[in-house]
């Protein structure tokens, strides 16, 4: 088992709940795509499972292992085999690119090695691969601080795939990119993810791009889970129920998204509230 979620709980230092009552498993290789509002959760449910924080409740076990109860070592082994896409690289912006994509192998690497490669990077080669299907060869040397916000986030994905991970979390890793670029991009990280049977979690923003491209789609509105099913079992009265704005009242209208009320025209339920499919 790849991931295993039983009634995670996490709350914020302020005493606000960020996760309530998370029940999820995640087999190893599945591809899972987490969609909700802003300040549902998402965010705050990658940083969990890459250990970056620990439950406050509820069990989490990653490779049958359970973060919160192993020694400092071990937890650096296990995260490790993890590897995080984040919206925002935390990428020195002096660094070149050469060693920023080199660094996703530092936790795998002996300390003299790992020195080494900052100051004199070794495998060119094996960067230049990973940045090739990303269209990035020609920034090899570029430093960090010269890339656009679209580069900068292929460059951190890069990263992760040169480290080879076994567990990919992606945290709005298309967010700076433009409607054509985020689909290959995406589309990229399934197709290797599916190559390589590793296990793939994004949140997306993007409703179309989690429904086009993963098998599976969760929703998470307000810490909790809305749904959780197969991409094509999702409908538009699930998506207007997962994204209606109790304060305003409404469902906010977009590309993919329903314009509120329609759906449940459509359907014949009033509400507008969607069946949830655990």
């Amino acid at each position: 088992m790849g991931v295993v979620l039983e009634g995670v709980g996490l709350t914020h230092a302020g005493g606000a709940p960020a996760l309530q009552d998370i029940d999820l498993r995640i087999e190893a290789g599945e591809r899972v795509a987490i969609i909700g509002s802003s300040g549902a959760g998402k965010t705050t449910l990658l940083r969990l499972l890459a250990t970056g924080l620990m439950p406050s409740s509820g069990q989490l076990a990653l490779f049958d292992q359970a973060p919160a109860q192993l020694r400092p070592r071990a937890l650096q082994r296990l995260r490790s085999r993890i590897g995080l896409i984040h919206q925002s690289p935390p990428i020195p912006p002096r660094q070149r690119v050469l060693t920023a994509v080199q660094a996703g192998r530092l936790g795998q690497w002996s300390l003299a090695r790992a020195l080494l490669s900052l100051c004199y990077p070794t495998d060119i080669e094996g960067v230049e691969q990973v940045l090739a299907p990303l269209d990035l060869t020609d920034k090899l040397f570029s430093r960090c601080d010269q890339l656009s916000g679209g580069q900068l986030q292929r460059v951190g994905i890069a990263r992760v795939l040169y480290q080879r991970a076994e567990l990919v979390l992606a945290d709005e890793p298309v967010a700076a990119m433009d409607p054509l670029l985020a689909d290959h991009t995406v589309a990229l990280l399934n197709r290797l993810a599916a190559e390589r049977r590793v296990t793939l979690i994004a949140s997306l923003h993007a409703v179309d791009l989690a429904l086009k491209h993963f098998p599976r789609v969760i929703g998470l509105r307000a810490g909790r889970l809305h749904f959780d099913c197969a991409a094509g079992q999702v409908s538009e009265a699930m998506l207007a129920s997962l994204y209606a704005n109790q304060e305003l009242g409404a469902v906010p209208a977009g590309p993919g998204m329903p314009i509120a009320g329609s759906t449940a025209h459509a359907t014949g339920d009033r509400t507008g509230i969607a069946p949830r499919c655990l």
